[in-house]
């Protein structure tokens, strides 16, 4: 048995429902969606696609960083401010907050803590972009839904 449009939209609505309420969004991610129009229907598609592009990009920057002897902390350092204004321009709160740890880290040139914050950053960032998937699935789109 298949769902009809309506219970998806309504599924989807609860999802997101869970992933703000979970702290996974803010309100900057309400913000994108208002921003999404018929002109520029796949507007936060595009967004968040390019966010992930970056993510992974980062993220192996970072973990490439840790791994050099001595490790880089200046550089993670700067590679964590500029992940956590990318993922605060849409709104992914949790990942924006891991970021906020590594400062202190990178300052101390603690390499356990530094690790330990991109383990944690990799699985903010593995939740969230599981969420956001399921949130634009393809057939979803397709059933003629809207996402706000």
């Amino acid at each position: 048995m298949t769902m009809d449009v309506n219970q998806l939209q309504a599924k989807l609505c609860e999802h997101q429902s869970a992933m703000f309420h979970q702290g996974f969004l803010d309100d900057q991610f309400s913000q994108l969606q208002k921003l999404q129009d018929e002109s520029t229907p796949d507007f936060v598609l595009e967004v968040v696609t390019m966010f992930f592009d970056d993510s992974e990009s980062i993220l192996k920057n970072m973990a490439r960083c840790l791994e050099q002897v001595p490790a880089d902390f200046k550089q993670i350092d700067a590679y964590a401010h500029q992940y956590k204004g990318s993922s605060a321009s849409v709104g992914a709160a949790r990942v924006k907050n891991v970021c906020a740890t590594f400062r202190p880290f990178c300052e101390t040139k603690n390499l356990d803590g530094c690790m330990r914050c991109l383990q944690q950053l990799q699985q903010e960032y593995s939740l969230l972009k599981n969420g956001l998937q399921y949130l634009f699935r393809k057939d979803i789109k397709a059933g003629g839904g809207s996402f706000s």
